[in-house]
């Protein structure tokens, strides 16, 4: 515990009072029972800090999350990767989300590798759309991550009768079938829309419209992974041990 002068100090007085007891102990100059003093004293100032810094950015986030739109209910305590996608309406359109909709969609793939080739065309497509821009030879890292989840109202294009529009729902560029598909689905009470992706022609997504579909608040994590642009192309590689490599060109997204 501090002493009841250090537990008055606040945070920029403790850090500097722990400044001056660090320096009297690298010293050298202090007895070993004086020094065991020091060293209790510090360590009880370091714990006051912590806590001053741990109320602090609890408080930011108070703030943060004051201005940020609600969550959905049934989004509440989930980690934030699982439930932010729901709290936001973005501008621009999706597949399956009007501009500004809320609440948002949850997308995934059901393999890993169809989930990088989603990844690898938005990459590819913004430097499609930006003349003159080339991208770096810095490496990003990226790291993939699963959920299980339990549809009970699930709409698959894939099977009968959706299945006989199969070419409606994987237009490249015009999402407005795919959009109408979800608001009939979202009136109707359905948590999810399974579809092919238009990307990796033997993978499978979902656009996942409820979070109460989660199977459990927190994800697990997969494997890393490296992407850099090199001559044009995307190039993800798996992290070590692993040898995994996938290249993707803007010419097979029918970007080029």
């Amino acid at each position: 515990m501090p002493s009841d002068e250090d537990a008055e100090l606040n945070f920029s007085q403790a850090l500097q009072r722990l400044e001056a007891l660090l320096a009297q102990l690298e010293s050298g100059e202090v007895e070993l029972e004086e020094a065991m003093g020091l060293f209790e004293q510090g360590s009880a100032l370091a714990e006051r800090c912590r806590e001053m810094l741990a109320n602090a950015e609890q408080r930011l986030e108070e703030l943060a999350d004051a201005a940020k739109p609600d969550l959905p209910k049934a989004a509440r305590g989930l980690h934030y990767l699982l439930a932010s996608p729901f709290r936001y309406g973005h501008t621009v359109a999706s597949r399956f989300r009007r501009p500004n909709e809320r609440p948002g969609i949850f997308y995934a793939s059901e393999a890993e590798r169809t989930a990088i080739a989603e990844t690898a065309y938005w990459r590819l497509k913004f430097v499609s759309r930006s003349p003159g821009f080339v991208p770096g030879n810095r490496t990003s890292e990226h790291l993939s991550f699963s959920v299980p989840v339990s549809l009970t109202r699930l709409t698959d294009t894939t099977r009968p009768p959706l299945v006989a529009d199969r070419q409606r729902w994987l237009d490249p560029d015009d999402y407005s079938a795919c959009q109408d598909l979800a608001a009939q689905v979202r009136e109707a009470g359905g948590q999810g829309i399974r579809a092919a992706s238009v990307r990796d022609p033997d993978g499978m997504n979902l656009a996942l419209l409820d979070p109460a579909c989660f199977a459990k608040s927190e994800p697990d994590y997969g494997r890393g992974w490296h992407l850099r642009h090199e001559a044009g192309r995307l190039t993800a590689i798996a992290a070590f041990p692993h040898d995994e490599v996938l290249t993707f060109s803007p010419e097979q997204f029918g970007l080029a």
